[in-house]
């Protein structure tokens, strides 16, 4: 028999690195806090991304209306990017301000401090029910400049990101994952077809 809470708990040693990814539209820029992308392919000449973006994320929207964005892996000394860009929402907040980066290659924001990036254009997206799964071709590479952060440091888990959050974060961390989970719930029943259409 299905148990949701355990079963919940053992999906959890699937996620990937705790990583940024970051979108542009119009003249706003955004930043978001995920633990599903994935590598998908194994081809080195094709490579390719994978992300699921939750539909009551902003960048949701941005991703999806204009096919492209900036995945970055971090390092595990970059709490404050993962509280800046994951605790609050980019409909009310400049979440990229006071964050150093610049425009990228596609025009989406590279963070300059990361261990590295990749900028992917949309090739194909699927629905997930509450969530879209977009797969992104990677146009673009590279490492991050951050000062004391060695090229091969330590990545950003979501399991190290639990363990080693400050304290005083928890309880709103906790609440957050409730609240997206519940709306989560609601939006999980119902998938629809998408058509990716290349732009």
């Amino acid at each position: 028999m299905l148990e949701p809470g355990p079963t919940y708990q053992l999906l959890r040693n699937l996620t990937s690195p705790v990583v940024a990814v970051t979108s542009t539209r119009g003249n706003k820029n955004n930043g978001m806090i995920l633990d599903s992308a994935v590598r998908a392919s194994i081809v080195p000449s094709v490579p390719r991304i994978s992300v699921y973006i939750h539909k009551f994320n902003y960048s949701h929207d941005m991703i999806f209306e204009t096919g492209r964005f900036g995945l970055h892996l971090l390092h595990t000394k970059q709490f404050d990017i993962v509280h800046r860009l994951g605790f609050v929402s980019g409909r009310d907040h400049d979440k990229l301000a006071g964050i150093p980066h610049h425009a990228g290659q596609t025009g989406v924001p590279v963070l300059d401090e990361c261990y590295a990036h990749f900028e992917c254009t949309v090739v194909n997206a699927m629905d997930t029910g509450s969530s879209t799964l977009f797969l992104g071709d990677v146009v673009g590479v590279g490492r991050g400049t951050a000062a004391g952060l060695q090229p091969n440091g330590e990545l950003m888990t979501a399991t190290y990101f639990r363990a080693h959050m400050p304290a005083e974060w928890r309880s709103e961390y906790e609440a957050k994952l409730a609240e997206a989970q519940k709306i989560g719930a609601e939006l999980a029943r119902t998938i629809k077809p998408v058509v990716w259409k290349r732009s």
